[in-house]
């Protein structure tokens, strides 16, 4: 069982930032769904990702502090519950110099049959690769 976090790093651009000249809300959020396609990309098996597409039932986002132009961000993951139909995520979004957290995110994600688009349980050992 994988329960290990999951980390890329991203900087912040020009085009993330909007008129209180710290990164949109919006950004926050393309990163949370970023960080998440990235962890299935890394640790599914080639099989598994052409079968299975995900699409999102919900997110949680708690905004703590701006992030800024010039910040490098740390994009953190992990999977918490896993069923058969749903698997929750949490993220953290940091400051790579400090690890002062920007922000948090719970999002409720369902697997689906990458070519019907119709929701499909995934495999005992898929739930078990990612989730705690």
């Amino acid at each position: 069982m994988s329960t290990a976090a999951f980390e890329m790093t991203v900087s912040v651009e020009p085009g993330d930032i909007d008129e209180q000249n710290h990164v949109n809300n919006t950004v926050y959020l393309r990163w949370v769904q970023d960080v998440a396609v990235g962890h299935w990309r890394a640790l599914a098996n080639p099989e598994a990702q052409q079968r299975i597409g995900w699409v999102v039932l919900r997110h949680e986002i708690d905004y703590k502090m701006p992030a800024t132009l010039g910040d490098e961000i740390v994009l953190r993951t992990w999977v918490g519950k896993a069923t058969r139909l749903t698997f929750e995520r949490f993220t953290e979004i940091l400051r790579k110099s400090d690890r002062q957290i920007f922000s948090q995110a719970r999002t409720l994600w369902c697997p689906i049959d990458a070519q019907t688009g119709r929701p499909v349980r995934v495999s005992t050992e898929v739930r078990a690769q990612f989730s705690t």
